[in-house]
């Protein structure tokens, strides 16, 4: 007994870092994002400076990963509207041989910037 060595166990409470990560969903669309990250959703009417939550879909860190049905309970993404932009823009150009028929639109779809402030497990 005198030689045996004792090895103490660590336990590691797993607690909200930097590391975590969460699928939400915004205009029908699922986005992965961590704190600190800047995303570009559809349009959303709210002025800058606002707050906007999300409910999570998927939430995790390195150690453990949990999705919900359809939502995981008492998960939030805290997000902050940074502003609206502008996409690039796309051509449109509808052209019919023999017909002399030619149409040119262009097309520049708003986006709302939001920045990731916190994730809540």
């Amino acid at each position: 007994m005198a030689n045996e060595e004792k090895t103490a166990v660590k336990t590691k409470k797993i607690t909200p870092s930097s590391d975590m990560f969460a699928v939400i969903e915004s205009g029908s669309k699922q986005y992965l994002v961590k704190e600190g990250n800047t995303i570009q959703v559809e349009l959303v009417e709210l002025e800058e400076g606002k707050e906007l939550n999300f409910e999570v879909l998927l939430v995790g860190n390195a150690k453990e990963v949990r999705v919900g049905k359809p939502f995981v309970a008492g998960a939030k993404v805290k997000s902050k509207v940074k502003g609206d932009v502008k996409g690039e823009k796309l051509i449109v150009f509808k052209y019919k041989p023999k017909k002399n028929s030619r149409t040119k639109n262009g097309h520049r779809q708003k986006y709302t910037e939001l920045e990731i402030v916190k994730i809540e497990m």
